[in-house]
């Protein structure tokens, strides 16, 4: 089910949401929960119902799990005695991946040992299940967490709501367990909170906005410049790009304001994800900015884990390039999101030599430089292999032509008719206008000159103002929803 559809607006949230606090209303908190967790689970079997076992299993394979390890660490004796507490961990571990790789990575495997051994092994065409990378790195994150000692209660019912509760189930943020499970036992969550609620249906309104609206719109430029088959002459490749670029900003914002705004309508604060990444004035600044709680598990659990940078420049340049690495590959199983990954690796490896060296750069030159790389890595984020991104990179450096074959012309004989330039010769943009060219310009200057959503939120108070802005964006957003579209990072 999409946040982005009528089923989701006007019946599935409304109803979970009654019930959920009429039980509470008569201090029925278990029957509250319960309620929780399945409307959650019927959130995520609305997708494929065939996966449910799946994620069920998953959450008492890993329950089991931690339980394990909190009962070895409460009672260190029993360690000596039998398996210990890191054998446990590792074990739960190496099975999150496993499963993890066998639905995201076997036919990449496959095919890519296909083409070195030359063999001919058929393709398993697994079906991705929604969720699975963000519900796997979320119980990774409990298990280590348990073996730190960091979980202090073991309730199953608690456990099963802190992994499928709806708003991050699909596509995060990933959480910890120590910052969502107070939440739902705080007395105070347990009532309605009429600010919260305001509060959120504006923030869901303004993430719908830029979902259906601009997100949507964007990633019909992108499209069109990615699938078609001909070359893109120079404003056609960087059209191309700043669109998907656009799109994938807008998108992922989106859907970040309303999972935030969702949880909030039930007194749930979700970690902040995403704060305005293209203001970044270097690389290390954007991960610190974009899909931010992605990036302190890699840093919590593989960065750190691998020795951070306590083992000299040597194994810390290393160390980064590894954790990029892995963090391109959890998005998807293909080589494109490898040469993504590995481009922000070495990007963070100079980034840091140069701040050893103790240099400093121009901030606009910083943020130019930085915004373009991300904006040319993307390339190999959306392309679906490497064909598809040499076109649009040749196009972007004008190999392939600055202008349309005969633009001279055609713009000579309109000024000849009409006394005045015609720039839409000179800016094709699929559409046969210079509407892209518009866009992109408005929101270059939506995206830096403006606070962020959950900036914005944090000193409103709610007034007719207010209530008109929300009026007009959540009606224009709803007129919109005829073409539903997933969010990309259901994808990853």
């Amino acid at each position: 089910m999409l946040f982005n559809s009528y089923e989701f607006i006007f019946f599935f949230l409304p109803i979970t949401f009654g019930i959920y606090f009429w039980l509470n209303k008569k201090r029925l908190t278990q029957a509250s929960k319960g309620w929780m967790v399945f409307a959650s689970l019927f959130f995520y079997s609305w997708w494929n119902i065939i996966y449910l076992p799946l994620i069920l299993g998953s959450i008492l394979f890993n329950f089991t799990i931690g339980s394990t390890i909190s009962r070895i660490n409460a009672s260190p004796a029993s360690a000596k005695k039998g398996v210990s507490s890191k054998a446990i961990l590792a074990f739960g571990i190496i099975s999150n991946v496993l499963l993890l790789g066998y639905f995201k990575y076997m036919d990449f495997f496959i095919a890519n040992a296909n083409t070195v051994l030359g063999s001919h092994w058929d393709l398993m065409h697994i079906v991705l299940p929604l969720g699975i990378s963000f519900f796997t790195f979320t119980q990774i994150a409990y298990l280590v967490d348990a073996y730190r000692d960091e979980v202090k209660e073991m309730d199953y019912l608690n456990y099963t709501l802190f992994v499928t509760f709806f708003p991050h189930l699909l596509a995060g943020p990933i959480l910890h367990h120590k910052e969502m499970m107070p939440q739902f036992d705080a007395l105070r969550n347990k009532a309605l909170n009429y600010k919260n609620i305001a509060t959120g249906l504006f923030l869901f309104s303004i993430g719908m906005f830029k979902k259906v609206v601009i997100a949507d719109t964007f990633a019909e430029w992108a499209n069109a410049g990615f699938v078609t088959e001909h070359a893109l002459n120079f404003f056609e490749a960087w059209a191309t790009s700043l669109s998907y670029t656009f799109q994938l900003y807008f998108d992922f914002s989106g859907y970040t304001d309303m999972a935030l705004a969702v949880a909030l309508l039930f007194n749930i604060k979700l970690p902040i994800n995403f704060n305005s990444p293209y203001k970044a004035l270097n690389i290390q600044d954007f991960w610190r900015r974009w899909h931010m709680t992605l990036s302190r598990f890699l840093r919590d659990y593989i960065y750190i884990p691998l020795g951070g940078n306590r083992n000299g420049e040597t194994r810390t340049y290393a160390n980064l390039f590894t954790v990029f690495l892995v963090g391109g590959l959890w998005h998807g199983a293909s080589w494109m999101f490898v040469i993504w990954g590995a481009l922000h690796g070495i990007a963070i490896v100079l980034h840091r030599a140069w701040q050893q060296m103790g240099q400093k750069m121009n901030t606009l030159l910083a943020w130019f430089i930085t915004f373009n790389f991300i904006n040319f890595t993307w390339i190999f984020f959306r392309a679906k292999d490497w064909d598809d991104a040499l076109k649009v990179i040749q196009g972007m450096l004008g190999l392939s032509g600055i202008i349309p074959q005969n633009a001279f012309i055609e713009s000579q004989k309109f000024y000849q008719e009409h006394g005045r330039l015609n720039l839409d010769i000179f800016l094709p943009t699929f559409d046969g206008s210079n509407t892209t060219v518009v866009a992109i310009f408005v929101v270059f200057i939506l995206v830096l000159k403006f606070q962020n959503s959950t900036s914005y939120l944090r000193n409103i108070s709610f007034g007719y103002k207010q209530m008109f802005i929300f009026t007009v964006i959540m009606t224009y957003a709803l007129l919109n929803l005829n073409n539903m579209t997933e969010f990309l990072y259901f994808n990853f």
